[in-house]
């Protein structure tokens, strides 16, 4: 007696609509307490008077200065996004100038790179994986020092990167009517009116500042939390093949994935692991990295839309600062090398003197900085 098979329908896979719009969701509530932080940050600023802005510009008014604060700064908070936002805000309420803004934003990009220095040095106990680590943990920071070192000197004589993105927002964009500080709002002017409730009730200026500060962190913390989730792919040929396929497409992804969370700090810092077990190449893991230095731009113009020329020439500093050295240090031959060259020397130093390592966390993010700070207010 012939028996009919038992056949069996495969459910059709059909688009997780509940997750994308729960998703969707999160992150638009993310990005609303993002722009509120800093709305309030403005408010802020403009009950702090003239005090804080005389000690702004005082503390800034030598470039060498202000590019030891902002890496200061970024490397204290682990956020050049943060850092490069705050600075938006400051350009944008008159308290800094454009050409004392650029030193902190080339400072901020270099402190970012702690974070993944600091998980390179996690490795210490795995020696064969130790020095990849190493490696890929430095390059970012070997990167952004090599970029400031080029065009720092270029903004202190001739005032490039200031003038360049000043011309670019002029040429360009149209400034709105109205001062800088009336016409900040990043939530607009019809739903801001919780940022006028709060500044009211809260008297204290400062207590205001750190207010805004912490619901700015931890909007990043948010975004951060939320690119992990969606990174947790289990199969890691999988991720290879999807991110890390060619130096190019590693490049994109870098780009994206951090201009959509708005922090390098993240997307840099997942590369560590990766190349140390060998999941990915330390050649497509740079390129990422790269990448991530673009993208982590997009939240200073996020700050500066629809503000004033110096808001929006300060957002155009930071994408050219990195866009120049990603032309210099990503195809250019020879040049390519350096970079990769430093980063590569120093892991294969710090596999051999463990306290390598150690020493040049220590003196990039904090000794040197802080060194010549003091040194520069006790000649004065």
């Amino acid at each position: 007696m012939e028996t009919t098979p038992n056949i069996t329908l495969e459910p059709k896979h059909t688009f997780p609509w509940r997750g994308f719009l729960q998703s969707l969701m999160y992150f638009i509530i993310g990005l609303a307490v993002f722009f509120f932080s800093l709305d309030l940050m403005m408010a802020a600023l403009q009950r702090m008077g003239s005090v804080v802005t005389d000690t702004l510009l005082l503390a800034t008014s030598n470039p060498f200065t202000g590019l030891f604060i902002g890496l200061l700064l970024s490397a204290l908070i682990q956020s050049s996004s943060a850092t490069t936002s705050i600075t938006v805000v400051l350009v944008a309420s008159g308290s800094l100038s454009l050409s004392s803004a650029v030193p902190l934003i080339m400072g901020a990009n270099i402190g970012t790179t702690i974070t993944s220095t600091i998980v390179s040095l996690s490795f210490i106990s795995h020696k064969k994986e130790f020095r990849r680590a190493i490696t890929s943990g430095t390059y970012h920071a070997f990167f952004n020092i090599l970029t400031a070192l080029i065009l720092f000197p270029l903004e202190y004589y001739f005032h490039f990167l200031s003038g360049l993105s000043q011309f670019i927002a002029v040429r360009f964009f149209h400034e709105p009517a109205g001062s800088a500080v009336e016409t900040f709002s990043l939530l607009g002017a019809e739903i801001s009116s919780p940022v006028n409730f709060i500044s009211a009730k809260i008297g204290n200026a400062y207590f205001l500042a750190a207010l805004s500060v912490v619901l700015l962190l931890g909007s990043m913390l948010f975004f951060r939390k939320m690119i992990t989730n969606a990174l947790g792919v289990s199969a890691q040929e999988k991720l290879r093949k999807l991110i890390f396929n060619n130096s190019y497409k590693s490049f994109g992804w870098g780009l994206f994935i951090t201009a959509a969370i708005r922090s390098s700090t993240v997307t840099t810092s997942l590369i560590v692991p990766l190349t140390a077990k060998k999941i990915i190449r330390l050649r497509t893991g740079t390129a990422f990295i790269l990448g991530a230095n673009i993208g982590t731009t997009i939240t200073a113009f996020l700050v500066s839309a629809f503000n004033s020329y110096a808001a929006i020439s300060i957002a155009w500093a930071h994408f050219l600062f990195n866009f120049i050295g990603v032309i210099i240090f990503f195809r250019t031959p020879y040049l390519k090398e350096v970079p990769y060259q430093m980063a590569t020397q120093l892991g294969k130093l710090t596999l051999r003197y463990r306290v390598a390592g150690f020493l040049f966390l220590l003196l990039t993010f904090f000794l040197i900085p802080f060194s010549l700070i003091y040194l520069y207010h006790f000649s004065m």
